[in-house]
Protein backbone atom coordinates (compact mmCIF):
# COMPACT_ATOMS: atom_id res chain seq x y z
CA UNK A 1 0.00 0.00 0.00
CA UNK A 2 1.53 3.12 -0.66
CA UNK A 3 1.80 5.53 1.68
CA UNK A 4 -0.36 8.52 0.02
CA UNK A 5 -3.14 5.69 0.49
CA UNK A 6 -1.99 5.17 4.04
CA UNK A 7 -2.56 8.71 5.11
CA UNK A 8 -5.77 8.74 3.38
CA UNK A 9 -7.06 5.64 5.55
CA UNK A 10 -5.51 7.19 8.52
CA UNK A 11 -7.43 10.86 8.34
CA UNK A 12 -10.28 9.04 6.81
CA UNK A 13 -13.65 9.86 8.71
CA UNK A 14 -17.03 7.64 8.33
CA UNK A 15 -20.30 9.72 8.77
CA UNK A 16 -22.21 9.43 12.10
CA UNK A 17 -25.24 10.29 10.60
CA UNK A 18 -28.54 7.54 9.73
CA UNK A 19 -27.76 8.72 6.40
CA UNK A 20 -23.98 8.43 5.97
CA UNK A 21 -22.76 11.58 4.37
CA UNK A 22 -21.08 11.09 1.25
CA UNK A 23 -17.11 12.35 1.14
CA UNK A 24 -16.88 13.38 -2.34
CA UNK A 25 -12.89 13.98 -2.54
CA UNK A 26 -11.70 10.82 -0.69
CA UNK A 27 -13.60 8.71 -2.91
CA UNK A 28 -11.71 10.27 -6.11
CA UNK A 29 -8.60 8.46 -6.88
CA UNK A 30 -7.36 10.20 -9.59
CA UNK A 31 -5.10 13.44 -8.89
CA UNK A 32 -6.93 17.25 -8.88
CA UNK A 33 -5.39 18.32 -11.88
CA UNK A 34 -6.69 15.32 -13.55
CA UNK A 35 -9.32 16.70 -16.54
CA UNK A 36 -12.61 15.31 -15.80
CA UNK A 37 -12.63 13.76 -19.12
CA UNK A 38 -9.34 11.58 -18.81
CA UNK A 39 -11.16 10.38 -15.29
CA UNK A 40 -12.19 7.13 -15.11
CA UNK A 41 -15.78 5.99 -15.47
CA UNK A 42 -16.30 5.54 -11.19
CA UNK A 43 -15.39 9.20 -11.60
CA UNK A 44 -17.38 10.31 -14.11
CA UNK A 45 -20.35 8.42 -13.07
CA UNK A 46 -19.73 10.25 -9.33
CA UNK A 47 -19.91 13.76 -10.79
CA UNK A 48 -23.03 13.04 -12.71
CA UNK A 49 -24.86 11.49 -9.54
CA UNK A 50 -23.16 14.34 -7.71
CA UNK A 51 -24.55 16.91 -9.34
CA UNK A 52 -28.08 15.41 -9.60
CA UNK A 53 -27.80 14.77 -5.99
CA UNK A 54 -27.56 18.60 -5.19
CA UNK A 55 -30.16 19.65 -8.19
CA UNK A 56 -32.79 17.27 -6.38
CA UNK A 57 -31.84 18.57 -2.38
CA UNK A 58 -33.30 22.16 -4.02
CA UNK A 59 -37.21 20.56 -4.23
CA UNK A 60 -36.83 20.84 -8.41
CA UNK A 61 -38.81 17.88 -10.10
CA UNK A 62 -37.36 14.85 -11.86
CA UNK A 63 -37.35 16.01 -15.21
CA UNK A 64 -34.82 19.10 -14.48
CA UNK A 65 -32.56 16.74 -12.50
CA UNK A 66 -32.25 14.22 -15.06
CA UNK A 67 -31.39 16.83 -17.82
CA UNK A 68 -29.02 18.05 -15.65
CA UNK A 69 -27.43 15.07 -14.80
CA UNK A 70 -27.84 14.08 -18.94
CA UNK A 71 -25.87 17.31 -19.56
CA UNK A 72 -22.88 16.61 -17.26
CA UNK A 73 -22.59 12.99 -18.67
CA UNK A 74 -23.08 13.99 -22.33
CA UNK A 75 -20.05 16.59 -21.82
CA UNK A 76 -17.86 13.94 -20.32
CA UNK A 77 -18.81 10.87 -23.23
CA UNK A 78 -20.71 8.31 -20.77
CA UNK A 79 -24.47 7.76 -20.85
CA UNK A 80 -26.83 8.31 -17.94
CA UNK A 81 -30.22 6.01 -17.20
CA UNK A 82 -31.60 7.53 -13.80
CA UNK A 83 -34.18 6.82 -11.83
CA UNK A 84 -35.63 9.40 -9.79
CA UNK A 85 -37.80 10.08 -6.55
CA UNK A 86 -38.22 12.44 -4.10
CA UNK A 87 -35.06 11.68 -1.88
CA UNK A 88 -33.67 9.19 -4.07
CA UNK A 89 -31.41 8.78 -7.33
CA UNK A 90 -31.16 5.53 -8.39
CA UNK A 91 -28.87 5.62 -11.73
CA UNK A 92 -26.41 3.98 -14.56
CA UNK A 93 -23.55 5.30 -16.53
CA UNK A 94 -22.42 3.19 -19.85
CA UNK A 95 -19.14 3.74 -21.32
CA UNK A 96 -18.09 3.26 -25.22
CA UNK A 97 -15.83 0.23 -23.40
CA UNK A 98 -18.78 -2.11 -22.78
CA UNK A 99 -17.94 -0.84 -18.86
CA UNK A 100 -20.81 0.37 -16.51
CA UNK A 101 -21.35 1.66 -13.02
CA UNK A 102 -24.48 2.05 -10.93
CA UNK A 103 -24.89 3.95 -8.16
CA UNK A 104 -27.62 4.64 -5.37
CA UNK A 105 -27.42 8.20 -3.43
CA UNK A 106 -29.95 9.16 -0.99
CA UNK A 107 -30.81 12.72 0.71
CA UNK A 108 -32.39 12.82 4.68
CA UNK A 109 -34.70 14.88 3.80
CA UNK A 110 -35.68 17.64 1.22
CA UNK A 111 -36.58 21.36 0.95
CA UNK A 112 -36.83 24.59 -1.49
CA UNK A 113 -34.02 26.71 -2.05
CA UNK A 114 -33.81 28.84 -5.41
CA UNK A 115 -30.98 30.56 -4.88
CA UNK A 116 -29.23 26.98 -4.70
CA UNK A 117 -30.76 25.88 -7.82
CA UNK A 118 -29.58 28.70 -9.91
CA UNK A 119 -26.26 28.34 -8.76
CA UNK A 120 -26.43 24.84 -9.63
CA UNK A 121 -27.75 25.32 -13.09
CA UNK A 122 -25.51 28.17 -14.03
CA UNK A 123 -22.27 25.54 -12.84
CA UNK A 124 -24.39 22.91 -15.71
CA UNK A 125 -24.52 25.84 -18.08
CA UNK A 126 -20.77 26.71 -17.59
CA UNK A 127 -19.44 23.10 -18.05
CA UNK A 128 -21.80 22.40 -20.91
CA UNK A 129 -20.09 25.84 -22.88
CA UNK A 130 -16.89 24.80 -21.20
CA UNK A 131 -17.33 21.15 -23.03
CA UNK A 132 -16.20 20.31 -19.80
CA UNK A 133 -12.60 21.12 -19.91
CA UNK A 134 -12.36 21.56 -15.72
CA UNK A 135 -9.96 19.05 -13.83
CA UNK A 136 -11.63 17.29 -11.00
CA UNK A 137 -10.47 19.63 -7.87
CA UNK A 138 -12.15 22.59 -10.04
CA UNK A 139 -15.60 20.70 -9.77
CA UNK A 140 -15.05 19.82 -6.27
CA UNK A 141 -14.38 23.06 -5.28
CA UNK A 142 -17.27 24.88 -7.32
CA UNK A 143 -19.90 22.03 -6.29
CA UNK A 144 -18.23 22.35 -2.53
CA UNK A 145 -18.94 26.26 -2.87
CA UNK A 146 -22.38 25.84 -4.14
CA UNK A 147 -22.56 23.15 -1.34
CA UNK A 148 -22.31 25.49 1.81
CA UNK A 149 -24.17 28.17 0.63
CA UNK A 150 -26.19 28.99 3.35
CA UNK A 151 -29.76 30.17 3.35
CA UNK A 152 -30.02 33.55 2.11
CA UNK A 153 -32.46 35.04 4.97
CA UNK A 154 -31.90 34.13 9.18
CA UNK A 155 -35.02 32.19 10.90
CA UNK A 156 -36.10 36.25 11.85
CA UNK A 157 -36.39 37.09 8.05
CA UNK A 158 -37.90 33.81 6.78
CA UNK A 159 -40.34 34.48 9.79
CA UNK A 160 -41.14 37.69 8.80
CA UNK A 161 -41.36 36.79 4.96
CA UNK A 162 -44.40 34.20 6.37
CA UNK A 163 -45.76 37.00 8.54
CA UNK A 164 -46.13 38.91 5.10
CA UNK A 165 -47.39 35.84 3.15
CA UNK A 166 -50.21 35.04 5.12
CA UNK A 167 -51.09 38.71 5.82
CA UNK A 168 -51.53 38.69 1.95
CA UNK A 169 -53.23 35.54 1.99
CA UNK A 170 -56.05 36.21 4.47
CA UNK A 171 -56.60 38.99 2.54
CA UNK A 172 -57.66 37.05 -0.22
CA UNK A 173 -59.47 34.73 1.58
CA UNK A 174 -62.13 37.91 2.97
CA UNK A 175 -60.21 38.54 6.17
CA UNK A 176 -59.79 42.30 7.01
CA UNK A 177 -57.37 44.21 9.53
CA UNK A 178 -57.53 42.47 12.21
CA UNK A 179 -57.20 39.34 10.54
CA UNK A 180 -54.18 40.65 8.80
CA UNK A 181 -52.88 42.11 11.70
CA UNK A 182 -52.92 38.51 14.19
CA UNK A 183 -52.25 36.50 11.15
CA UNK A 184 -49.23 37.90 9.97
CA UNK A 185 -47.88 37.63 14.24
CA UNK A 186 -49.27 33.99 14.04
CA UNK A 187 -47.51 33.25 11.02
CA UNK A 188 -44.16 34.91 12.01
CA UNK A 189 -43.57 33.33 14.99
CA UNK A 190 -45.00 29.86 13.59
CA UNK A 191 -42.52 29.78 10.71
CA UNK A 192 -39.78 31.56 13.00
CA UNK A 193 -40.25 28.53 15.48
CA UNK A 194 -40.02 25.55 12.51
CA UNK A 195 -36.79 27.43 10.92
CA UNK A 196 -34.96 27.59 14.05
CA UNK A 197 -35.97 23.60 14.64
CA UNK A 198 -34.77 23.08 11.05
CA UNK A 199 -31.66 24.23 12.10
CA UNK A 200 -31.26 21.52 15.00
CA UNK A 201 -32.42 18.84 12.16
CA UNK A 202 -35.82 18.36 13.89
CA UNK A 203 -37.94 15.82 11.94
CA UNK A 204 -40.42 17.08 8.98
CA UNK A 205 -43.38 16.13 11.03
CA UNK A 206 -42.71 17.76 14.47
CA UNK A 207 -41.52 20.91 12.89
CA UNK A 208 -45.09 21.24 11.11
CA UNK A 209 -46.90 20.26 13.91
CA UNK A 210 -45.11 22.39 16.35
CA UNK A 211 -45.22 25.14 13.68
CA UNK A 212 -49.29 25.26 13.33
CA UNK A 213 -49.87 24.90 16.22
CA UNK A 214 -47.03 28.05 17.24
CA UNK A 215 -49.02 29.59 14.47
CA UNK A 216 -52.62 29.17 15.79
CA UNK A 217 -51.76 29.73 19.61
CA UNK A 218 -49.97 32.94 18.41
CA UNK A 219 -53.46 34.05 16.55
CA UNK A 220 -55.77 33.11 19.30
CA UNK A 221 -53.28 35.75 21.75
CA UNK A 222 -53.07 38.39 18.91
CA UNK A 223 -57.13 38.21 18.59
CA UNK A 224 -58.07 38.55 22.46
CA UNK A 225 -55.33 41.05 22.72
CA UNK A 226 -56.66 43.18 20.17
CA UNK A 227 -60.16 42.45 21.43
CA UNK A 228 -59.49 43.77 24.62
CA UNK A 229 -58.23 47.32 23.28
CA UNK A 230 -59.78 47.57 20.11
CA UNK A 231 -63.37 45.96 21.03
CA UNK A 232 -63.68 43.74 17.85
CA UNK A 233 -66.20 41.79 16.89
CA UNK A 234 -65.63 37.81 18.01
CA UNK A 235 -66.34 36.62 13.99
CA UNK A 236 -62.42 37.71 13.42
CA UNK A 237 -60.86 34.90 14.99
CA UNK A 238 -61.75 32.49 12.01
CA UNK A 239 -58.98 34.61 10.62
CA UNK A 240 -57.03 31.93 12.73
CA UNK A 241 -56.48 29.54 9.42
CA UNK A 242 -54.32 31.92 7.75
CA UNK A 243 -51.75 31.83 10.08
CA UNK A 244 -50.98 28.33 9.68
CA UNK A 245 -51.21 28.46 5.26
CA UNK A 246 -47.37 29.09 5.34
CA UNK A 247 -46.83 25.28 5.47
CA UNK A 248 -48.71 24.87 2.19
CA UNK A 249 -46.54 22.40 0.12
CA UNK A 250 -46.89 24.34 -3.08
CA UNK A 251 -43.77 22.77 -4.20
CA UNK A 252 -44.42 19.55 -3.73
CA UNK A 253 -47.93 19.66 -5.14
CA UNK A 254 -46.67 21.54 -8.66
CA UNK A 255 -43.87 19.19 -9.48
CA UNK A 256 -45.86 16.03 -8.28
CA UNK A 257 -48.09 16.96 -11.60
CA UNK A 258 -45.28 18.03 -13.81
CA UNK A 259 -43.28 14.81 -13.01
CA UNK A 260 -47.18 12.73 -13.56
CA UNK A 261 -47.23 14.48 -16.75
CA UNK A 262 -44.10 13.33 -17.95
CA UNK A 263 -44.48 9.69 -16.82
CA UNK A 264 -42.01 10.00 -14.19
CA UNK A 265 -44.42 7.72 -12.10
CA UNK A 266 -42.05 7.67 -9.12
CA UNK A 267 -40.92 11.12 -8.47
CA UNK A 268 -44.89 12.35 -9.21
CA UNK A 269 -46.05 9.66 -6.61
CA UNK A 270 -43.60 10.31 -4.24
CA UNK A 271 -43.99 14.03 -4.40
CA UNK A 272 -47.66 13.98 -4.07
CA UNK A 273 -47.49 11.49 -0.55
CA UNK A 274 -45.32 14.26 0.92
CA UNK A 275 -47.24 16.65 -0.24
CA UNK A 276 -50.50 15.15 1.45
CA UNK A 277 -48.32 13.87 4.72
CA UNK A 278 -47.54 17.85 5.05
CA UNK A 279 -51.27 18.66 4.44
CA UNK A 280 -52.70 15.91 6.83
CA UNK A 281 -50.15 16.80 9.75
CA UNK A 282 -51.00 20.74 9.49
CA UNK A 283 -54.46 20.23 9.07
CA UNK A 284 -55.13 17.83 11.99
CA UNK A 285 -52.76 20.15 14.33
CA UNK A 286 -54.75 22.68 13.42
CA UNK A 287 -58.31 20.85 13.79
CA UNK A 288 -56.93 19.43 16.92
CA UNK A 289 -55.48 22.97 18.61
CA UNK A 290 -59.12 25.00 17.42
CA UNK A 291 -61.05 22.25 18.91
CA UNK A 292 -58.56 23.18 22.89
CA UNK A 293 -59.36 26.77 22.43
CA UNK A 294 -62.62 26.03 21.52
CA UNK A 295 -62.57 28.06 17.71
CA UNK A 296 -64.15 26.54 14.25
CA UNK A 297 -64.06 27.73 11.19
CA UNK A 298 -66.80 30.31 9.98
CA UNK A 299 -67.35 33.24 7.64
CA UNK A 300 -65.52 36.49 8.05
CA UNK A 301 -66.55 39.99 8.17
CA UNK A 302 -67.82 41.13 4.59
CA UNK A 303 -65.29 44.08 3.80
CA UNK A 304 -67.84 45.71 1.47
CA UNK A 305 -65.60 47.22 -0.94
CA UNK A 306 -66.51 48.57 -4.29
CA UNK A 307 -65.07 45.91 -7.48
CA UNK A 308 -62.37 48.40 -8.16
CA UNK A 309 -61.30 49.15 -4.72
CA UNK A 310 -61.42 45.04 -3.93
CA UNK A 311 -59.37 44.78 -7.31
CA UNK A 312 -56.96 47.04 -6.00
CA UNK A 313 -56.16 45.54 -2.62
CA UNK A 314 -56.36 41.84 -4.26
CA UNK A 315 -53.21 42.92 -6.25
CA UNK A 316 -51.39 44.16 -3.65
CA UNK A 317 -52.45 41.48 -1.11
CA UNK A 318 -51.59 39.30 -4.16
CA UNK A 319 -48.33 40.58 -4.48
CA UNK A 320 -47.46 40.44 -0.53
CA UNK A 321 -48.19 36.25 -0.94
CA UNK A 322 -46.10 35.49 -3.20
CA UNK A 323 -43.33 37.98 -2.51
CA UNK A 324 -43.08 36.31 0.62
CA UNK A 325 -43.15 32.94 -0.40
CA UNK A 326 -40.35 33.54 -3.05
CA UNK A 327 -38.32 35.04 0.17
CA UNK A 328 -39.22 31.85 2.25
CA UNK A 329 -38.01 29.73 -1.04
CA UNK A 330 -34.46 31.05 -0.45
CA UNK A 331 -35.09 33.56 -3.52
CA UNK A 332 -33.03 37.08 -3.93
CA UNK A 333 -34.78 39.74 -3.37
CA UNK A 334 -35.58 40.87 -7.10
CA UNK A 335 -36.13 37.90 -8.44
CA UNK A 336 -39.10 37.55 -5.32
CA UNK A 337 -40.33 41.12 -6.36
CA UNK A 338 -40.23 39.78 -10.17
CA UNK A 339 -42.08 37.16 -9.70
CA UNK A 340 -44.79 39.00 -7.24
CA UNK A 341 -45.56 41.24 -9.98
CA UNK A 342 -46.34 38.19 -12.41
CA UNK A 343 -48.23 36.28 -9.08
CA UNK A 344 -50.40 39.38 -8.57
CA UNK A 345 -51.67 39.74 -11.88
CA UNK A 346 -52.15 36.36 -12.46
CA UNK A 347 -54.10 35.59 -8.75
CA UNK A 348 -56.25 38.72 -9.66
CA UNK A 349 -57.07 37.83 -12.63
CA UNK A 350 -58.43 34.19 -11.22
CA UNK A 351 -60.56 35.74 -8.48
CA UNK A 352 -61.95 38.24 -10.74
CA UNK A 353 -63.01 35.61 -12.98
CA UNK A 354 -64.91 33.76 -10.08
CA UNK A 355 -66.30 36.82 -8.24
CA UNK A 356 -67.05 38.52 -11.45
CA UNK A 357 -67.52 36.16 -14.48
CA UNK A 358 -68.74 33.36 -11.98
CA UNK A 359 -66.31 31.11 -13.18
CA UNK A 360 -65.96 27.53 -11.91
CA UNK A 361 -62.54 28.22 -9.71
CA UNK A 362 -61.08 25.47 -10.93
CA UNK A 363 -61.28 26.48 -14.42
CA UNK A 364 -59.96 29.98 -13.09
CA UNK A 365 -57.09 28.97 -11.76
CA UNK A 366 -56.04 26.91 -14.70
CA UNK A 367 -56.45 30.43 -16.73
CA UNK A 368 -54.44 32.04 -13.98
CA UNK A 369 -51.77 29.68 -13.85
CA UNK A 370 -51.12 29.35 -17.50
CA UNK A 371 -50.99 33.17 -17.72
CA UNK A 372 -48.02 32.60 -14.94
CA UNK A 373 -46.39 30.25 -16.79
CA UNK A 374 -46.83 32.09 -20.03
CA UNK A 375 -45.10 34.94 -18.52
CA UNK A 376 -42.74 33.13 -17.25
CA UNK A 377 -41.38 31.60 -20.12
CA UNK A 378 -40.71 34.60 -21.48
CA UNK A 379 -39.22 36.48 -18.54
CA UNK A 380 -36.76 33.77 -18.28
CA UNK A 381 -35.03 34.21 -21.40
CA UNK A 382 -34.39 37.70 -20.18
CA UNK A 383 -33.08 37.62 -16.67
CA UNK A 384 -32.10 33.98 -16.48
CA UNK A 385 -33.64 32.38 -13.81
CA UNK A 386 -34.79 29.10 -13.44
CA UNK A 387 -38.53 28.62 -14.31
CA UNK A 388 -39.70 26.85 -11.47
CA UNK A 389 -38.58 29.61 -9.38
CA UNK A 390 -40.71 31.94 -11.02
CA UNK A 391 -44.45 29.79 -11.71
CA UNK A 392 -44.43 27.89 -8.70
CA UNK A 393 -44.19 31.19 -5.97
CA UNK A 394 -46.60 32.40 -8.16
CA UNK A 395 -48.83 29.49 -7.95
CA UNK A 396 -48.92 28.57 -4.45
CA UNK A 397 -51.16 31.61 -3.38
CA UNK A 398 -53.63 29.66 -5.48
CA UNK A 399 -53.40 26.42 -3.62
CA UNK A 400 -56.72 25.79 -1.71
CA UNK A 401 -55.60 26.14 2.12
CA UNK A 402 -58.60 27.31 3.32
CA UNK A 403 -60.77 24.39 1.56
CA UNK A 404 -58.26 21.49 2.61
CA UNK A 405 -58.81 22.99 6.22
CA UNK A 406 -62.30 22.90 6.13
CA UNK A 407 -62.50 19.48 4.56
CA UNK A 408 -60.37 17.70 7.63
CA UNK A 409 -62.27 19.62 10.40
CA UNK A 410 -65.38 18.83 9.19
CA UNK A 411 -64.51 14.74 8.80
CA UNK A 412 -62.93 15.11 12.12
CA UNK A 413 -66.74 15.83 12.93
CA UNK A 414 -67.72 13.35 11.20
CA UNK A 415 -69.88 15.77 9.00
CA UNK A 416 -68.97 13.77 6.17
CA UNK A 417 -71.09 15.13 3.55
CA UNK A 418 -69.50 18.87 4.37
CA UNK A 419 -66.27 17.76 4.34
CA UNK A 420 -66.60 16.07 1.33
CA UNK A 421 -67.60 18.69 -0.26
CA UNK A 422 -65.24 21.38 1.03
CA UNK A 423 -62.39 18.09 0.34
CA UNK A 424 -63.79 18.37 -3.93
CA UNK A 425 -63.46 21.65 -4.01
CA UNK A 426 -59.49 21.51 -3.10
CA UNK A 427 -58.91 18.25 -5.36
CA UNK A 428 -60.41 20.47 -8.22
CA UNK A 429 -58.36 23.34 -7.69
CA UNK A 430 -55.20 20.98 -6.91
CA UNK A 431 -55.32 19.11 -9.97
CA UNK A 432 -55.75 22.24 -12.20
CA UNK A 433 -52.90 24.13 -10.84
CA UNK A 434 -50.26 21.58 -12.19
CA UNK A 435 -52.51 21.60 -15.53
CA UNK A 436 -51.87 24.87 -16.19
CA UNK A 437 -48.19 24.81 -16.02
CA UNK A 438 -48.08 21.91 -18.10
CA UNK A 439 -50.15 23.33 -20.41
CA UNK A 440 -48.15 26.28 -20.49
CA UNK A 441 -44.89 24.76 -20.49
CA UNK A 442 -45.60 22.82 -23.68
CA UNK A 443 -46.23 25.41 -25.91
CA UNK A 444 -43.56 27.77 -25.17
CA UNK A 445 -40.64 24.55 -24.06
CA UNK A 446 -40.02 22.82 -27.37
CA UNK A 447 -37.69 20.15 -25.31
CA UNK A 448 -40.08 19.63 -22.59
CA UNK A 449 -43.10 18.95 -24.98
CA UNK A 450 -41.34 15.74 -26.51
CA UNK A 451 -41.09 12.23 -24.85
CA UNK A 452 -37.76 11.08 -25.97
Amino acid sequence: MEKADKDLLINHHLSNSHHMKIQWEEFFKSKDETPAKKATLVEKASIVGRVGLMILSCGTGSWRVRDSMNTIARVLGITCSADIGLLTIDYTCFDVNNKSYSQTLTLPATGVNMTKLNELERFVRQFDAGNGNWNIGQIHRRLGEIEHLKSRYSPFYAGLAAAIACAGFIFLLGGGIPEIICAFFGAGLGNYTRMKMGEKSITMVAKIATAVFVACVTYFISFHLMQMIFNIKSSHIFGYIGSMLFVIPGFPFITAGLDLSKLDMRSGLERMAYAILIITVATTVGWATALLIGIHPGNMVKLGLSPICLTAFRLLASFCGVFGFSLMFNSKVNYAALTAIIGAISNTLRLSLVDFVHMPPALAAFIGVLLSGLVASFIREKVGYPRIAITVPSVVIMVPGLYMYRAVFNLGLTRISLGAYWATEAIMIVIALPLGLIAARILTDEKWRHAS
